[in-house]
């Protein structure tokens, strides 16, 4: 396997490979991990479908990506999906899988004219005073010092960053600005949080740092992300013939290792409730989705809480790479990354409206009719003065296709699950729908009068805990999780947001959908470049226009500098005038030059 950019190869066709006829392919789990997997051993492999078996210890595929209407709760979605311009594999596929709505429209030509005709952004990124807009403006209101310690963060190589928490990088000059209120609520990071995952982030999204604000830079689905983006996947699957089996446990994979050859023999399963053997032989693929940020989760209700389910136990994902893990060092540490729920967890709710009582709260906000079909939140609302530090959205109605036309379906979640909120004095985990629901109902400035009946009769709100849903988020080093193919693996690899590749960032569908392609491309020797990550990281064009927005459009020459600094930073750009290392410092917003400005009037129009 080998990357590559560019059109030249983006736009071929693999040749069939040799000796394709002869293998098989079993995929452990159907998330977007594993449907992407199968989607290239069947496009790109160009393998049999019936050679390709998935197996779901789950009634239905899709792993984290769900949204589901459950007759005895309701509407559910445990979260949402944000996707950009640039996630490359995903776009690669997308291509070549139809629309559900409107099959003569490939999903990547239909997510395109979508976004296209209704562009993302947000009227209201942020509320206080019980749904007054907190005016952060577009603004991220960082101190130089705050900025320079970002600059650092980006700068350090990930080698120094192992096993280190964001805090040993950040202190309140970032912590306490619109800068980590819009990161940590958008990303769902933590302060404890791995600060070699949020070096990632930065460096992977430095192009949108402008769009972080008002989420500009973002494209979502039409509906939930079960219907638009799985559902797709599994009918194209399905008509090529791939086996899907369902209440499938995968309870352990047996490996032949030996220092330089690595083979899966067998897998240990459990069907019907009964423990089954599979031999398998080195023409036998395996790709195995290890550790779920999902595991363990549970629905409450409108008039229940949902459980917080901690113990992991026999049969499950993390049991299964505890299992893998204890055979070869070279297959990851899963207990990293599943000891500390109480660093892993938070909540979300479906909250689906049932009258007209709420919408106009909803409106008031967002300033825009949730009920047209188009963007309303244009990403979350945070509620910046929240206990339980609460967004919530809306995206484009109906979030489900069999949707009543009159009712909303959105989305709330909680970082602090632990705490008491502002109006229900109970921590967000001991909630029941309704009372979370009243919770959110104060913070959109419903009266104080009318939440209780409003919760009650008005909505109904579905509770879920998520006790590992960062799972990934923790601090790690390089071995922690274990490569896609590890050296010496002969016909396994492993996929999903526990496998290690390199630059890309987890908990974002472009990183499940790259470790399947990179997976099927290595073990199949299909001679055609996998996309590489987007380069915004290494264009001078993007880090110097991001540093003008990161500094809320002030230029560099406006930092707050000792004598001998200003004379050196004035030495300097004397020395460069004339040049165009000083043409792009101008362009980009960097130095003040009102006359070469008015020559360069849409520097980022350029580099988009």
């Amino acid at each position: 396997m080998y990357y590559s950019s560019g059109n030249y190869e983006a736009f071929a066709h693999p040749l069939k490979p040799e000796g394709i006829e002869n293998k098989s392919a079993y995929i452990i789990g159907s998330g977007l991990a594993g449907l992407t997997a199968a989607c290239y051993l069947v496009r790109d492999a160009q393998m049999d479908g019936s050679r390709i078996h998935i197996l779901e210890k789950d009634a239905l595929p899709g792993g984290a990506c769900d949204g589901w209407d459950y007759a005895q709760l309701g509407f559910t979605m445990r979260g949402g999906r944000e996707m950009d311009n640039h996630f490359e594999v995903m776009w690669d596929l997308y291509r070549d899988i139809p629309s559900i709505e409107d099959p003569n429209m490939s999903l990547l030509d239909y997510y395109y004219y979508l976004n296209k005709k209704d562009p993302n952004y947000s009227m209201c990124r942020a509320t206080v005073n019980r749904g007054q807009d907190a005016h952060t403006d577009n603004k991220f209101g960082l101190s130089d010092k705050g900025q320079m310690e970002i600059m650092k963060l980006f700068f350090t190589p990930e080698k120094e960053l192992e096993n280190k928490v964001i805090t040993d990088y950040f202190d309140d000059e970032v912590l306490n600005s619109n800068f980590w209120l819009y990161w940590r609520t958008m990303f769902a990071f933590e302060n404890w949080h791995s600060a070699l995952e949020m070096k990632r982030y930065i460096q992977r999204y430095i192009h949108h740092i402008d769009g972080l604000p008002d989420f500009s830079a973002l494209r979502f689905t039409k509906y939930n992300q079960y219907e638009s983006m799985i559902l797709p996947m599994v009918n194209y699957l399905k008509d090529h013939g791939v086996d899907f089996q369902y209440g499938v446990k995968v309870d352990d994979v047996q490996f032949d290792i030996e220092p330089d050859h690595k083979v899966v023999t067998g897998l240990q399963i459990t069907k019907d409730g009964k423990q089954e053997q599979l031999d398998l032989t080195e023409n036998d693929l395996v790709f195995i989705t290890n550790g779920s940020c999902v595991e363990n989760s549970s629905f409450g209700s409108q008039d229940e809480p949902a459980k917080f389910n901690t113990e992991l136990k026999p049969g499950g994902v993390w049991d299964m790479w505890k299992n893998i893990a204890s055979q070869d060092k070279s297959f990851g540490h899963p207990h990293k990354f599943c000891s500390t729920p109480e660093k892993t967890n938070w909540m979300s709710a479906t909250v689906t409206t049932l009258d007209d009582k709420i919408p106009p709260y909803i409106e008031k906000i967002t300033k825009r009719d949730p009920f047209s079909g188009r963007v309303v939140t244009g990403g979350i609302v945070t509620v910046k003065d929240s206990n339980w530090l609460m967004s919530w959205t809306f995206n484009r109605q109906p979030q489900f296709r069999d949707q009543p036309k009159d009712q909303l379906v959105g989305w709330i979640y909680g970082l602090f699950t632990d705490v008491p909120g502002n109006y229900i004095k109970k921590p967000m985990r001991d909630c029941t729908g309704k009372e979370i629901c009243m919770e959110w109902l104060y913070h959109l400035g419903v009266p104080e009068d009318q939440i209780e009946e409003m919760a009650e009769k008005s909505a109904n709100t579905i509770p879920c805990m998520m006790p590992y849903i960062t799972a990934f988020f923790m601090p790690r080093q390089k071995d922690d999780r274990p490569n896609v193919v590890p050296e010496g693996a002969k016909n396994f690899a492993f996929i999903g947001q526990f496998a290690e590749t390199p630059r890309d960032t987890i908990f974002t569908t472009e990183y499940s959908m790259r470790t399947g392609m990179e997976a099927v491309y290595t073990l199949c020797d299909i001679d055609r470049g996998v996309p590489e990550v987007w380069g915004s990281a290494y264009d001078v064009r993007d880090l110097l226009y991001a540093t003008t927005k990161l500094r809320d459009g002030k230029p560099i020459t406006d930092m707050d500098l000792n004598p001998v600094e200003k004379m050196a930073l004035k030495t300097a750009l004397k020395k460069i005038k004339d040049t165009d290392v000083y043409n792009l410092l101008v362009e980009f917003g960097n130095v003040p030059d009102e006359e070469l400005k008015e020559e360069l009037p849409d520097a980022k129009a350029q580099i988009m």
